[in-house]
């Protein structure tokens, strides 16, 4: 469920079933009508926020593992700002799920697969959102984690570009790695990116994401003196298997051009095989979200921040250009 306030590009949810055994449930049994109704509903009724279901229609997996995906109808012609999500799940059925705003969806269809797992089955695949498209990543939610309000007037616009009550404009940059985990070892998979940009971002949530073998999942801002080191700001820090909501941002310093973000998560496996990022339980994945807006100005270009990782990436790396590296600190609670 998401709130809107005001009068969105297309919204797409994405949700990744896990079951361990026979799969009886069903997803959004809605026809319809019932979500014209509602949209009816909300968007005539004359009150400042109103509530607007994200569902799945009629889905009934049929294996343990699987990403789904599907469009929400949104009347394009108008502007909404998305002020809060209130999830409807839990992690005994749904491992994660995520909505992103989109330009074009993957595909037409209802309800397509838009997981990497998708290449073992004979369904038609497709990505959340169309490659020749805009896409951001408006939420992330897993491992039960409560509603989310965002801060007072802050809003992430979707629709179209007529005009606006709100002035703070949200946005998300995902930090991510590729890479691996070698057996019965302590990993670090590592990423970070310059703000290049001319704005001015205020941070004020941010959430951590692995699979199993995730133990910390660290994020800062650094900025260099004038002397070239590097000064480590802690945006947010914690164990990745506490639900994985949007907390509050630990240090809520303006961030600027120049400015890099970087984000650490320490993995250890006990496994006796090769760990790859991927979408399975068998794989993992390394993420730091961080929330933000912007005042008067439109949200960051950049989306996504992510790296090889290891073998391959590091900050310790000659070429990553970072010095003064809390390695202790970012790898302990």
């Amino acid at each position: 469920m998401s709130y809107v306030r005001d009068k969105t590009i297309l919204l797409v949810l994405v949700m990744f079933v896990s079951f361990a055994g026979l799969l009886q449930l069903t997803y959004g049994l809605v026809s319809d009508e019932y979500y014209n109704s509602v949209y009816n509903a909300q968007t005539q009724r004359p009150q400042e926020v109103g509530k607007f279901p994200l569902l799945m229609p009629n889905v009934r997996p049929k294996t343990k593992e699987l990403y789904l995906c599907t469009p929400v109808k949104i009347d394009f012609t108008k502007s909404y700002h998305i002020v809060g999500y209130e999830p409807n799940a839990t992690m005994d059925t749904a491992h994660h799920m995520l909505v992103y705003g989109c330009g074009e969806p993957g595909t037409r269809h209802t309800v397509w697969n838009c997981g990497e797992m998708a290449r073992s089955t004979t369904e038609e695949t497709a990505s959340p959102c169309d490659a020749s498209s805009s896409s951001q990543i408006l939420y992330a939610w897993a491992r039960d984690a409560p509603k989310l309000e965002l801060p007072e007037g802050v809003g992430f616009k979707v629709g179209s570009n007529s005009p606006i009550n709100l002035t703070k404009l949200a946005g998300v940059l995902l930090m991510g790695t590729a890479g691996m985990i070698p057996p019965m070892s302590t990993e670090h998979m590592e990423t970070a990116c310059e703000i290049r940009e001319n704005k001015t971002i205020q941070p004020f949530a941010y959430r951590t994401h692995t699979h199993n073998l995730g133990k910390i999942v660290a994020g800062y801002r650094v900025r260099p003196d004038v002397r070239g080191v590097q000064h480590w700001t802690q945006l947010g820090k914690r164990n990745p298997l506490t639900p994985q909501m949007f907390y509050p941002i630990e240090n809520k310093d303006p961030i600027v051009r120049g400015d890099i973000i970087a984000a650490r998560c320490t993995m250890k496996s006990n496994r006796t095989r090769i760990t790859e990022v991927g979408a399975t339980n068998r794989d993992e994945m390394c993420n730091f979200y961080l929330m933000y807006y912007v005042e008067n100005d439109e949200p960051l270009q950049m989306k996504y921040c992510f790296s090889q990782g290891p073998p391959f990436y590091y900050w310790k790396n000659p070429d990553a250009g970072l010095n003064n590296i809390p390695h202790i600190e970012a790898s302990t609670l």
